[in-house]
């Protein structure tokens, strides 16, 4: 948003005329009126007059299109607390609505912040008693802190740093949940000038440095990108898209040079209808090449701010790389103003406000406490979380627990303290015994039962919500799960020993030319290691008497975590009715002879060959084509194996079965440990007969739970 301060009404009216009808204008400028009559003769900081101030908060709102009754109360927001005007005179003139809003606001505005620690826990209770009343309080308020921030240059150093750590610490988290992203961006660039003067104006000069050229890029790739769409007759708009310095600052921060940062060069492109996104992003595609991993679908997937857009990075003009945003003119006046988009107060709500102000409701439910409890605590856990779908619940004692929605008396217990999570048996909710698993709601008191012999269950992962629940119950596993492969490692390798003859004195003398040659930082990590099955005992010893390893073993570390190239299948598959196409094995199933497959007819890329029971082709009916297996094949064609096994020790077997099977190993991973091993085997094999054979002898190794072909 660019930056316009004003200082008459007859700028605000002519931005108001936009939108709002002549009866609703003639109420504003009532209001202007009477604020303008109130503040005369009071000066800000700055040396203005006062009434620069509500105009240039109520020019704000109206860039976001608030309703009228919010931009009166702008204009009045200070006259409660700056000019004794009470609360009935504001009534009388301008209606109950616009007295609640400036009576929300100045309860908000009530204390002088110093930046100290009371001082920033009474502003944070403050904001959310204003927010509890009205969704619009809060964006009344965003929109005064904005202005404020703007004119911070005529405070002292110490009240401007302490105004830009209380803006980066309430401000910017409630304006990034409410989606207000116009406001929440100047409010962080403007919060680091003064909190980090040096890093802020070190970016500016390098953006400044780089502008030319920035800007010329950006110019022809917006008429290349332009060009593309005009041929494909979809109307847009594009505009160049400058990064915001904080955000910059944020990647810095992180580790990131300067030409490491992606979006420097980045476009947004507007057209009509959700369709023409997924268009106009195929087009670009196909004429810029994107970077994997860097795409995002927030229009399938919005953001819980309501967010929508879909996002690319691609390699644009001169190889430079552009961030590309897609969206609708409706998705961005979401994206830029979030919630204040959808200004419908009088009639009708949307559910999305009506959602908003249920949320808003559940932090009356803390204002309500006395003064239990730590205070400190009370504002981070607000902090921490402002604005998400939060339930409140109680100790028995009244300490209050904030939660997401659909948290168990386990997210509960763990919340309280690690400890209490970890051994507890059993929950009383409202005095009524409950199950582990049920969904808390708002007001709940409950009461967790613990036992000091109790230890965590694994069960407990399917229905926890938090992710601290879920954090503190794994590494409770993890370690248990260590435990025990450090024991089971510790007698493997002994058992080598012995059956070697290998005195634990020759053994204690190459500990360090162990843990060189296998990368491991002490013995413990070493016994884990083949307790897991990363390292047999066999391996071990081998470095110690430095005897050749067994074929297998040469074979495992050839083959461990190695890619798997599918082979060209030029007349080994037979397309009906078609020639001279190009075909290729689908690498989710990876379909081999005898197989029933499937043909599927890509973009640009030929036809793909599934299995049949491939799900990614199984419930399509457009886009098939029947295809066929030459008989005459006698290539090997890869497929992969899911191996679930008891022991971590079977892949010398499942190596040894190959020698009777025609059948060579190309690929192994370790999937992942625990009570069961997984392993995900490539194997290269001429048809579905002899693979069928091989997996039949692998169900007869002893451990080995099943053997399933993979697909992805």
């Amino acid at each position: 948003m660019k930056v316009v301060k004003i200082n008459n009404f007859e700028q605000l009216e002519k931005k108001l005329n936009k939108y709002v009808n002549n009866a609703e204008i003639e109420e504003i400028k009532k209001a202007y009126i009477f604020a303008n009559e109130k503040h005369k003769g009071q000066k800000r900081a700055s040396g203005e007059s006062y009434i620069i101030h509500p105009l240039n908060v109520a020019y704000i709102l109206s860039e976001i299109h608030a309703d009228s009754k919010t931009i009166q109360a702008a204009l009045l927001h200070d006259t409660i607390e700056d000019c004794d005007v009470t609360k009935e005179e504001l009534e009388k003139n301008f209606g109950l609505e616009v007295m609640k809003l400036v009576e929300s606001i100045t309860k908000i505005n009530k204390i002088n912040f110093s930046g100290d620690t009371e001082a920033i826990i009474a502003n944070q209770r403050k904001i959310l008693v204003g927010m509890t009343e009205d969704v619009r309080v809060i964006i009344l308020k965003l929109a005064d802190r904005l202005h404020n921030m703007r004119t911070l240059w005529a405070l002292s150093d110490k009240r401007q740093k302490a105004n830009a750590k209380e803006t980066l610490d309430i401000f910017t988290p409630i304006a990034h949940r409410l989606g207000i992203n116009s406001i929440k961006s100047e409010l962080e660039d403007l919060s680091l000038r003064y909190l980090k003067p040096d890093a802020y104006y070190q970016i500016v000069e390098k953006l400044n440095k780089t502008k030319v050229e920035r800007d010329n890029y950006v110019a022809e790739m917006m008429a290349s990108v332009s060009k593309v769409l005009n041929e494909h007759n979809i109307k847009h708009k594009i505009k160049g898209r400058s990064k915001s310095i904080y955000s910059i600052y944020k990647k810095l921060d992180k580790g990131k040079s300067f030409n490491e940062i992606y979006d420097l060069l980045a476009l947004r492109v507007f057209v009509d209808t959700e369709a023409e996104c997924y268009q106009a992003l195929g087009l670009i595609h196909s004429k810029f090449r994107p970077i994997p991993k860097r795409f995002k679908d927030y229009i399938a997937m919005p953001k819980t701010n309501m967010y929508q857009s879909l996002h690319t990075t691609v390699f644009g003009i001169d190889g430079q790389l552009f961030e590309i945003q897609i969206r609708t003119y409706e998705m961005d006046k979401v994206a830029e103003n979030g919630i204040a988009s959808h200004w419908s107060y009088k009639e009708g709500k949307s559910n999305m406000q009506s959602e908003m102000e249920q949320k808003l409701q559940f932090f009356r439910v803390i204002m309500e406490l006395k003064n239990e409890g730590s205070e400190e605590q009370f504002v981070d856990s607000v902090k921490e979380d402002v604005l998400k779908d939060t339930i409140y619940v109680f100790t028995p004692l009244g300490d209050v627990i904030e939660l997401p929605n659909g948290s168990t008396p386990i997210d509960f217990a763990y919340r309280v303290h690690s400890k209490i999570g970890d051994t507890t048996i059993g929950a009383i909710v409202n005095n009524n015994i409950v199950p582990l698993d049920y969904k808390l709601k708002d007001n709940d008191i409950v009461k967790i039962n613990t036992n000091k012999s109790s230890t965590p269950s694994q069960e407990w992962l399917n229905f926890v919500k938090t992710t601290q629940a879920k954090n503190k119950i794994k590494a409770y596993f993890n370690k248990s799960i260590k435990e025990d492969n450090h024991n089971k490692g510790g007698d493997l390798l002994n058992k080598e020993l012995r059956k070697r003859k290998i005195s634990i004195s020759i053994f204690n003398e190459n500990i360090e030319k162990l843990l060189s040659e296998l990368k491991c930082v002490d013995i413990n990590e070493l016994y884990i290691n083949i307790g897991n099955g990363k390292y047999t005992p066999s391996q071990v010893v081998n470095i110690i008497t430095e005897d050749n390893i067994t074929k297998e073993e040469i074979i495992l570390n050839k083959t461990k975590d190695k890619e798997v190239i599918l082979p060209t299948v030029k007349n080994d598959i037979i397309v009906k009715g078609i020639d001279n196409i190009k075909v290729n094995i689908a690498s989710c199933c990876k379909p081999i002879c005898g197989d029933r497959i499937v043909g599927y007819i890509t973009k640009g890329y030929g036809i793909t060959v599934h299995r049949m029971v491939c799900p990614n082709v199984s419930n399509l009916n457009e886009r098939l084509i029947d295809v066929y297996w030459n008989e005459a094949i006698t290539k090997k064609y890869p497929t992969s194996l899911l191996i679930k096994s008891l022991n971590s020790n079977i892949l010398m077997e499942v190596i040894a079965k190959t020698s009777n099977s025609d059948i060579t190993v190309e690929s192994f991973k370790s999937l992942s440990s625990g009570n069961d091993y997984i392993y995900q085997i490539t194997v290269l094999v001429e048809n579905k007969e002899k693979l069928t054979k091989y997996m039949n002898d692998l169900r007869m190794i002893p451990n080995i739970l099943s053997v399933e072909r993979l697909i992805k």
